[in-house]
């Protein structure tokens, strides 16, 4: 197996993509942390609440990965959060004794023209996408730095290369994501600790429950609003798994020698 014995610390990883990358690094053998957030300080994301379920999700997962003979822990952290971050990081290494990988999967959407934006709107996305980048892959650096190296996978969007109309703060977060990675990649070159990044397409999560409702057009069934945008923006016409970014994962966390990266797993959009 790829990973045996190798740790990773995956935020976000109880839903969405993040839990496809998970099922995917416990096929591999890694040992792993899950870490996410029940409780949020602004209603203005995909949820819609304050309440978005991620560490419940993340212990249920967890539970389910240990009664097939991983072993594997959930982690109550809110990204946004420097002390919650340096916790997550912690408790990590005090359960497995090392961190090999992070995968920052974490992540919030919602959809709003710019006039009508408020600060909240702006701070809630910005805050996790961005700032939330930046606070965990800080987190990890030492830790990886004393091991001898070590692996950070990122998650940005098609929205981090191609402005889109109503998600200009969602697409300045992850525009952000893909700088601040590449910049990162080029201070821990020397380090072995590779740096790079995911654009995912469209895929089926909780992100485009939210934007399938946005985007319908009068008349039209949010089942038909997401098949037609899946059609208008996707050259391939078929939506992206997480299993699809899980293999992206895979691939950067097996090539030592690609660092600073944004990889598209977006069915040719780019």
């Amino acid at each position: 197996m790829l990973l045996k014995g190798k740790v990773a610390l995956v935020t976000g990883g109880g839903t969405g993509i993040g839990k496809g990358v998970v099922e995917a690094l416990a096929r591999e053998g890694a040992h792993i942390a899950i870490a996410a957030a029940d409780f949020v300080e602004s209603a203005a994301n995909q949820y819609g609440s304050k309440n978005i379920g991620g560490y419940t999700a993340a212990k249920k997962l967890a539970a389910e990965l240990q009664a097939n003979g991983t072993e594997a822990i959930a982690v109550e952290a809110n990204i946004t959060k420097v002390a919650d971050a340096g916790q997550m990081v912690k408790a990590t290494v005090e359960r497995f004794g090392r961190l090999d990988i992070l995968i920052n999967a974490a992540g919030l959407i919602t959809c709003k023209q710019v006039a009508d934006l408020t600060e909240a709107d702006w701070d809630a996305v910005v805050d996790t996408n961005a700032k939330g980048t930046f606070i965990t892959n800080q987190a990890v650096i030492a830790q990886m730095k004393q091991q001898g190296g070590g692996r950070i996978i990122n998650f940005s969007s098609i929205a981090g290369k191609t402005g889109y109309p109503g998600l200009a703060h969602y697409c300045a977060s992850k525009f952000a994501v893909i700088g601040f990675t590449n910049a990162l990649a080029k201070e821990l070159v020397r380090d072995n600790i590779t740096v790079n990044a995911i654009a995912p397409g469209i895929v089926a999560t909780e992100m485009w429950v939210n934007l399938r409702k946005a985007w319908a057009n009068p008349g039209e069934s949010e089942e038909e609003s997401y098949q037609r945008n899946v059609q208008a923006m996707i050259p391939q016409g078929v939506d992206q798994t997480p299993e699809d970014m899980a293999k992206a994962v895979l691939f950067f966390i097996d090539s030592p020698h690609v660092t600073g990266q944004t990889l598209n797993v977006d069915g040719g959009c780019s």
